[in-house]
């Protein structure tokens, strides 16, 4: 085995005796460069430091290792890029190692990729011992991740009051907001922990609003913490419609989150009654929404007491109080949205579903920046959905119910969205690259690379169920015309993602599918590859490693002899070679041609003579049209 991993495995597994028998007689050189390799993205000291393995640690550093280079951990099964090792040693606990470290001069303030100290990872984990030691060494606790979250705000969100009320003695910024405009107030109000508010409180934490407008008081109410919201509305800084609003929603969450009509009717009518005192607060109306099936809110309590009869109709409540609180543009009022329509689906009610989560989807397209992964959650909940139901359609379910046969115009309006939303991600896209100042929204992920991908993706599955529908002799032709015209608006935008592929390389390549359990779409995709091509995808485009449709369609474990027939009939050159130099022939081996397709059906004359230009190295410069140089080229 390779040097560098034994003595990786030796920092892993504590065995001191194999790792100092592995680097003894070794030169200074060839030392370091041991204890200094990386092997699944971390270094011996890292992972010694991660494990806790103090004696292991101890010889590392007498055998000089760098106490500040990074490397790649995972904490509770999420991956930490860039990680120094005292941060590795602090969010474990690791207090000797900690204490090791800081006195082999590593840096107290190093941070990891997302600028995390290790005081802000001993926070995290309540360790308090090494807190108090790394801000005796200089650990700087106003130093704040990414997101702007500071070590008195992660150790009030986890609910550690003795780190917590350490950190206020030390005069920490109570008020403090992160990115998304959210303070300790906010972080423990959302986690639920009284008595760590009541702390704040004292120590002068004000109501601020976030970025959503949301107050610590709304935060608790959004989270059903009843006791927050009790202590917080007796507050003198509370006004009399706030202390409404807190009620209504915190009802609201009863009602979605914590499943108790009970309770969540004795909130609205305290809220009610609250109303109803002079001088009255009434109610903003809005007009009634056809997803809530057009519910208006109720505004007497005898309406209220009239809700114990209709669950349905109390959970529709519910949508529409959050709605006016919250606003649009809160996660939660398109999640509680997506959430009831996914109760719908579970008994049946699928009709509802697609409505409800249209409804929602619409909306986050309205307010969202293109590529939200709130919109592309969406989105992939659709084609799972669809996927389901086109597979199980007649079969009953629970409570008698019968899955029921899809409606292509459902489909076809969310598919309209998904290529709506690749059309949005593709001008931002484009957009950013000019302007590379541009600043992601605190919504989005406008910046991760794969965004516009996973969203072609998104839109090409449920392009593929659409398609596969289509192919039925009996379908509507004119919604068959419109399938291949929202197919027509997709292609033109001419999109390419992921290695610089196109629509139709998706269709040709098992990276295309999404949602794999559903046969209903699998990828490759014949029958999406024909349509895309008969509004006008070229088949010989061209991905970063050269490869065309074919060249990927070849590479599946079962080439489809209908795909690959399906592409040469739309005038795929079957001799084309990738930048490797392979042709759809050379990748189907150890199959033959023959068996897939007849190779003399689809070899034209040009095929040949460009071939033959190749092989005799003819120079053809000035000879032929340049507008054929990249066909001959390619052959």
């Amino acid at each position: 085995m390779d040097c560098k991993f034994v003595v990786y495995n030796a920092a892993r597994d504590n065995n001191l005796s194999q790792l100092k028998h592995t680097l003894s007689n070794r030169s200074e050189s060839e030392t370091k460069m041991l204890i200094s390799a990386r092997v699944n993205g971390a270094t011996p000291l890292v992972i010694a430091c991660r494990n806790g393995h103090y004696n292991i640690v101890e010889y590392l550093l007498k055998r000089h290792a760098n106490v500040e280079q990074v490397g790649s951990v995972s904490f509770d099964g999420e991956p930490i890029e860039d990680a120094p090792p005292l941060w590795c040693a602090a969010a474990a606990g690791h207090y000797g190692i900690v204490k090791l470290l800081v006195h082999h001069g590593a840096n107290v303030n190093s941070t990891t990729r997302t600028n995390s100290t290790p005081l802000r990872a001993a926070c995290f984990d309540g360790h308090f011992d090494i807190v108090k030691f790394l801000v005796t060494n200089g650990a700087d606790f106003e130093v704040a991740n990414r997101h702007g979250h500071t070590c008195l705000m992660i150790a009030c969100y986890k609910g550690h009051y003795k780190i917590a009320q350490y950190l206020l003695t030390l005069n920490a910024d109570v008020n403090r907001c992160s990115i998304k405009g959210n303070t300790a107030l906010h972080d423990c109000a959302e986690s639920g922990s009284l008595e760590i508010l009541q702390l704040l409180l004292k120590h002068g934490a004000t109501m601020d609003v976030d970025y959503y407008g949301m107050t610590p008081l709304l935060a608790a109410s959004v989270t059903g913490h009843l006791p927050i919201v009790e202590h917080l509305i007796t507050l003198a800084c509370v006004s009399r419609k706030s202390r409404i609003d807190a009620l209504e929603l915190l009802g609201a969450t009863y009602v979605d989150k914590k499943r108790d009509m009970i309770s969540a009717l004795s909130l609205w009518r305290r809220a009610m009654e609250d109303r109803n005192q002079e001088p009255k607060i009434p109610k903003t109306v809005s007009e009634p929404i056809a997803a809530y099936e057009y519910v208006s809110e109720v505004k007497t309590i005898e309406g209220l007491e009239e809700l114990v009869l209709d669950p349905d109709e109390m959970r529709m409540q519910a949508l529409v109080i959050r709605q006016r609180i919250l606003g649009p543009t809160h996660p939660d009022t398109s999640y509680y949205i997506r959430f009831r329509g996914a109760h719908y689906a579970d008994a049946g009610r699928f009709d509802r579903c697609i409505e409800l989560w249209t409804y929602a989807l619409t909306m986050q397209q309205k307010i969202l920046q293109p590529l939200s992964p709130m919109t592309q959650s969406s989105l992939l909940s659709f084609a799972e959905l669809f996927s389901f139901m086109l597979v199980e359609a007649g079969r009953l379910l629970p409570r008698g119910r019968i899955v029921p046969p899809i409606e292509a115009r459902d489909m076809l309006l969310i598919f309209n969205k998904a290529v709506l939303e690749v059309e949005r991600g593709l001008k931002w896209t484009i957009e950013q690259e000019k302007n590379p100042a541009i600043v992601p929204s605190i919504h989005d992920c406008n910046h991760d690379p794969n965004a516009l991908s996973r969203a072609l993706v998104s839109a090409l599955h449920i392009g593929c169920l659409l398609a596969s529908l289509e192919e039925d002799e009996n379908f509507c032709p004119n919604m068959r015309k419109q399938i291949l015209y929202s197919l027509y608006k997709l292609n033109r935008l001419k999109v390419s993602v992921r290695s610089g592929r196109t629509a139709l390389h998706y269709a040709c390549y098992r990276e295309g599918t999404l949602v794999g359990r559903y046969p209903a779409c699998q990828f490759p995709s014949p029958a999406l590859a024909k349509a895309l091509l008969e509004v006008g995808a070229d088949p010989n485009a061209r991905d970063d490693a050269g490869n065309s449709p074919l060249h990927l369609a070849a590479t599946a474990q079962q080439c489809p002899r209908t795909l690959s027939k399906v592409l040469l009939k739309h005038g795929a050159h079957l001799d084309a070679k990738n930048d490797a130099g392979e042709t759809f022939e050379s990748l189907l081996k150890p199959r033959k041609i023959h068996e897939v397709v007849n190779p003399l059906k689809y070899t034209t004359l040009a095929c040949l003579a460009a071939r033959a230009i190749q092989k005799h190295r003819i120079k053809y410069t000035n000879i032929v049209p340049p507008s054929l140089y990249t066909f001959i080229e390619i052959h």
